[in-house]
């Protein structure tokens, strides 16, 4: 961690910022300053600053060490509890974002000169020396959220490749012979933002008018029992803490969402439909 500054200056947010706010003053810093953009001699130094102050900040732990400890919490010679001599502080994740026809594009980097090798097809011109192998494994969304173990062939030879747990699409990890990043599946239930999972789920209109109780699928591949309040309204969302996918760099883990669908019966027969006129009249 090379890092001098203070992040909250470098991002230009309060102590007080949330998450959300952090992570789009870390978005427009890194585009003001990125090389590609920005012709201005100290525009790499700025892009790198801006990339360290972010892995400072969107790190729970990290943050709270760095407003215990400040800058000390990452100097090796402090004995700092995130300082390791003669390591990168890494891995840490860069995003780019671009606007423009025909649609806008992100992309996640372990390293933000990624960028140039991914995005714009050409060579990192700040790095020095041959570029190293790149494979790309294509794992299902369930192994990149619980982790799974993987092989892939290099110069004759089987490597087995741990993917950790929390692994999204575009994860990026680096060996000493090559690098392996990550290309993950959808899911056919289940979707992802972040480390959050979400998952529509339909009940019944009897269900949601008397209640009772439901069981949905989660990741573990058991089933997960909720019980349903009379009344509930379509669009009810039900949040399970903790229930979502780990955080790649600690056991912190992100939030399960259902949200409930209510299924309307499309075909009644006679004694049905009578049934339901005699409910409406005395809900009149």
């Amino acid at each position: 961690m090379t890092i001098k500054r203070d992040p909250y200056d470098i991002l230009g947010v309060s102590k007080n910022a949330s998450g959300t706010e952090i992570k789009k003053a870390y978005r427009q810093k890194a585009l003001e300053y990125h090389p590609d953009r920005n012709k201005a001699a100290d525009a790499e130094d700025k892009f790198k600053e801006v990339n360290e102050a972010y892995e400072i900040l969107s790190d729970p732990q990290k943050k709270q060490a760095y407003d215990q400890f400040g800058h000390s919490a990452f100097d090796p010679s402090s004995g700092g509890p995130f300082s390791r001599s003669g390591q990168a502080s890494g891995p840490y994740r860069y995003t780019y974002y671009t606007s423009g026809s025909p649609a806008d594009f992100s992309f996640d980097f372990s390293d933000p000169f990624d960028i140039f090798e991914t995005f714009f097809g050409s060579a990192n011109p700040f790095r020095s020396g041959p570029q190293k192998p790149h494979y790309s494994i294509k794992v299902s969304f369930l192994d990149a959220a619980l982790g799974a173990e993987k092989t892939i062939l290099h110069q004759g030879k089987q490597y087995k490749i741990k993917v950790p747990a929390g692994a999204s699409d575009g994860t990026r990890i680096r060996f000493s012979d090559f690098d392996v990043s990550f290309n993950v599946e959808p899911h056919h239930q289940f979707q992802r933002d972040g480390y959050d999972i979400f998952i529509d789920y339909p009940i019944s209109l009897t269900t949601a008018v008397l209640g009772g109780q439901i069981q949905v699928p989660s990741l573990e591949g058991d089933h997960i029992s909720l019980k349903i309040r009379p009344g509930t309204q379509p669009g009810s969302v039900i949040r399970l803490s903790g229930k979502g996918v780990k955080h790649l760099n600690s056991a912190r883990h992100g939030d399960f969402y259902v949200k409930l669908r209510i299924s309307i019966p499309k075909k009644l027969n006679r004694r049905q439909k009578i049934l339901f006129q005699e409910l409406a009249q005395t809900l009149k």
